[in-house]
């Protein structure tokens, strides 16, 4: 019935469940559905989307297990479909689906609206009351019986939704035109009725064949703006390739995809897509990863490199061992990902909701004082007074209120995807726009975070190669950048070194272990400073001037009660990321101040600064990683909005802490996790694009907001004072649901740096 996934909380005490709603119409179905879910034993939170048609509820942990079965009755109880979470994205359905009862409703229509199109130029063909009868009741009673069921649902829950509106105002219509049409015939008139009095008839028929229209043209822009889903489910092959050994040979077989487990080896052929994410272990390709990650060039591959199921393999053949299959793939989790984002209510919603809980009540007082003032204050008769009323109903409906915020929501997430912006959710969405300050990590962020080692500097006497294996054999086991560069320059030299233990990270200051019986540290001269160990100013103010890093390689001669020495200064140099200062120059175009944080000492960080246009006073050096968060909490004040962008795994409280947290996809999962939006190429051009694009789609909401109030704040008032026929009303109505989708849908032709 639904699917379900662990909450994002870091909290094992709750946890969300998806599932989808079919009928909802307009925003005070949104309210009605959350608050039956609500409701519900267990539930903590539900938040329910029109534009996807969706729900996520919170409930407690225990609950979880068997909550599924009361959360469908409770929206079958409120009067909807519980149906699949992923229901509405499964499959591309023809452009034409669903249409059979909106064109037999048009059909039908026709004929009765006709004859008003003809009137003002002197023709009259007016249809027998008989004939716009039989050609009304089916559109009535067949065609609009949907809106009698979830009409009746809405009053009987003590609610109101553009169902009962369209049921109250066409049944009315309907009403009053066999009242008329039997108030004549009983007064002895015959024949084939062309004297008759003017009937209502093609005003219910019309209204309900425009609203049917509305909605198919709604649920076609709504397949539209679930093509990003859709197109990245497509991206799964159905077959893998499977390599099992016998004997001294591979033996290759088909395999489903879904069958697939971590450490299977499978062939990937010229011109396939790769069937999971898996390390290359043989062959040179380069592989497509346009979908993915929006990069327009393919990327070559080689034997260790990292290959992302979904991607398009080149001209060369491949074997690779899976690494991740099912939802832990990053196809999968981009998939996720995006879901989430579009299921996701902006901040700005809620307000709408609010509005839309009081609206359609309001509405029926005001239907209700038209029909009382045209009968007493106007001096009109029934029939007048009462198409009034129906017109206000009619124009009301507030379905454009419903759609204005989630569908441009969905555009906007779903052209990111596109391009490779993951946008977590609407919240961080809407809120990048209103970003001024953008703090960046240093090492991995702004620069390309494979630092080389660039000199080692030994002590007086001090030899060159036994500091260089010391140093080596303290940073083989780690993965961190410098360790990295430690041990490819040991390579390069043809240095061995012998293994260490008790290998200890001191977070911020360095690393410490034993070598060969003693006490070794690679130490920032942070941590010199503290343990008392003298550091020769001008031989490191050389290497700092640069903006190369500077640790120094300690030994404790006597033991660790013992004062170390120093042994060698080592300086680590990284180059900017290529198109970093252009990233930079482009943010502070947009008048954004441009920070940044890292554990450097100053005038390293400044250094690196300088060369990618950020100014010295927009400096954090020497920061730890557990300050990060802080850093960013002082540049918050004073009502500064904040993005911060990074890629480790330290830079995820500070992400957290952000206002919108920006995480590059390069780097670790704990980062893009803690993100709002995490950018799946290293590009940092895609920052400014992420917040241009938070203006447009940000733009559109408001957009659609005016329009939706637009139509209801003008529109009530001119079908109140008698302007508006019902006819007009329904297609005004139906305009505004279809402008408000129009407008967000533009967001697809968004390109980043357009």
């Amino acid at each position: 019935m639904a699917s379900q996934t662990l909450s994002s909380s870091s909290s094992p005490a709750f946890q969300t469940l998806d599932l989808g709603v079919e009928g909802m119409t307009c925003a005070s179905c949104v309210a009605r559905v959350e608050n039956a879910l609500r409701k519900v034993p267990g539930v903590q939170d539900a938040s329910v989307n029109l534009a996807t048609e969706s729900a996520r509820v919170t409930l407690a942990g225990a609950a979880g297990d068997d909550a599924m079965p009361q959360l469908a009755r409770a929206v079958r109880d409120a009067g909807y479909a519980p149906r699949a979470a992923d229901g509405g994205v499964q499959a591309d359905a023809s452009p034409w689906s669903g249409f059979g009862p909106v064109a037999a409703g048009l059909l039908l229509a026709a004929p009765l609206v006709l004859p008003m199109l003809l009137s003002p130029f002197g023709i009259d063909a007016m249809l027998p009351p008989w004939l716009q009868f039989v050609l009304a009741a089916p559109v009535q009673f067949w065609l609009g019986a949907r809106f009698y069921r979830a009409g009746w649902h809405a009053a009987r829950a003590g609610t109101g939704n553009m169902d009962l509106l369209v049921a109250l105002g066409t049944s009315a219509a309907f009403g009053l035109s066999l009242w008329l049409w039997w108030r004549w015939a009983a007064g002895g008139h015959a024949g084939h009725g062309m004297d008759a009095p003017h009937l209502y008839f093609e005003a219910s028929a019309v209204v309900i064949a425009l609203v049917l229209l509305g909605k198919w043209l709604e649920a076609r822009a709504k397949r539209q703006a679930t093509a990003a889903i859709r197109a990245l489910q497509n991206l799964r092959p159905e077959l893998a390739h499977l390599l099992r050994r016998r004997g001294p040979r591979w033996e290759e077989s088909d395999l489903p995809v879904a069958e697939l487990r971590a450490g299977d080896r499978v062939a990937v052929r010229p011109g396939e897509r790769v069937p999971a994410d898996a390390r290359v272990v043989e062959g040179r390709s380069s592989v497509d990863e346009s979908m993915l990650t929006g990069e327009p060039l393919p990327v070559a591959k080689a034997e260790g490199d990292r290959l992302t199921g979904g991607s398009v393999n080149g001209e060369g053949r491949l074997v690779a061992e899976v690494t991740a299959v099912g939802a832990e793939s990053v196809l999968a989790r981009i998939i996720r990902l995006v879901e989430d984002a579009q299921a996701a209510k902006a901040p700005i919603q809620r307000l709408v909701d609010k509005v839309a809980a009081v609206f359609v009540p309001v509405v029926l007082v005001i239907a209700l004082l038209t029909l009382l003032g045209w009968l007493f204050v106007g001096g009109a008769g029934v029939e007048a007074a009462l198409i009034h009323a129906v017109a206000v109903l009619v124009i009301a409906c507030p379905c454009a209120l419903g759609l204005a915020t989630p569908v441009a929501v969905m555009a906007g997430t779903g052209v990111a995807a596109k391009h490779g912006i993951l946008i977590k959710d609407a919240r961080a969405l809407e809120l990048a726009h209103r970003v001024d300050t953008v703090a960046f990590d240093k090492t991995g962020t702004l620069t390309r975070g494979q630092p080389v080692l660039s000199a080692l500097a030994p002590a007086a006497g001090e030899d060159e190669a036994h500091a260089l294996a010391m140093a080596a054999a303290l940073q083989s086991g780690s993965e961190h950048p410098l360790a990295r560069a430690v041990v490819r320059e040991a390579k390069a030299r043809d240095v061995a070194w012998p293994s260490a233990e008790a290998i200890e990270a001191v977070p911020g200051r360095g690393v410490r272990g034993r070598v060969e019986g003693g006490t070794w540290a690679i130490a920032s001269l942070r941590w010199c400073e503290e343990l008392g160990v003298p550091v020769p100013a001008d031989e490191a103010q050389r290497f700092l001037a640069t903006g190369a890093s500077v640790s120094a390689l300690l030994y404790w001669p006597g033991g660790e009660a013992a004062a170390p020495r120093r042994v060698a200064l080592l300086a680590f140099s990284d180059e900017p990321k290529p198109g970093a200062a252009e990233a930079v120059a482009q943010l502070r175009a947009r008048g954004l101040r441009v920070v940044m944080i890292s554990g450097d000492n100053l005038q390293a960080a400044q250094a690196m600064a300088a060369r990618v246009g950020i100014d010295a006073a927009d400096v954090r050096a020497q920061v730890l990683p557990g300050d990060k968060a802080a850093a960013v909490g002082e540049l918050r004040q004073g009502g500064h909005v904040v993005a911060m962008v990074g890629d480790g795994a330290n830079d995820a409280p500070a992400l957290a802490a952000a206002d919108v947290g920006i995480a590059m996809g390069g780097g670790t999962d704990v980062a893009m996790e803690a993100a709002g939006i995490t950018l799946m190429r290293g590009e940092l051009a895609l920052v400014d694009a992420a917040l241009a694009l938070s203006d447009r789609t940000v733009a559109k909401i408001r957009q659609n907001l005016f329009w939706a109030f637009f139509y209801n704040v003008v529109g009530i008032p001119f079908a109140a004072f008698g302007l508006l026929s019902p006819v007009v009303a329904g297609a005004a109505m139906a305009a505004s649901s279809v402008s408000v989708m129009a407008n967000a849908l533009l967001l697809r032709r968004w390109r980043p740096g357009r």
